[in-house]
């Protein structure tokens, strides 16, 4: 009987004991999701986005920085003119940016 009502105690005490020991760890996660995993996330839905919208007569930025016009747009490929008639494919994962056709450049 004596020992009976010692685990009980000891585990009616342990419980707050625990949640107070997890509390900044789960306050760290919550800062960690809203500080790097969410706008991360944010980031790569608008990439996948602007990706998902490049048609013809855009300027198109590639990963390694070179900079054409797309001529054609395939499911997974984009056909760049960078210079006049040297034409290359990228596909399109690799873009980083997409200038839409007609849009003024920042300094004029």
């Amino acid at each position: 009987m004596l020992a009976s009502s010692v685990y009980v105690s000891a585990a009616a005490g342990a419980a707050p004991g625990f949640f107070v020991q997890m509390a900044p760890l789960l306050l760290i996660f919550v800062i960690f999701y809203f500080l790097l995993i969410r706008p991360q996330q944010r980031r790569a839905k608008l990439h996948r986005d602007m990706i998902g919208a490049v048609k013809k007569n855009d300027t198109a930025v590639t990963g390694g920085g070179v900079i054409g016009k797309v001529i054609k747009v395939d499911d997974n490929e984009v056909e760049l003119e960078i210079a006049t008639g040297v034409r290359i494919k990228v596909i399109k994962g690799m873009l980083s940016d997409v200038r839409p056709h007609g849009a003024k450049p920042a300094n004029d």
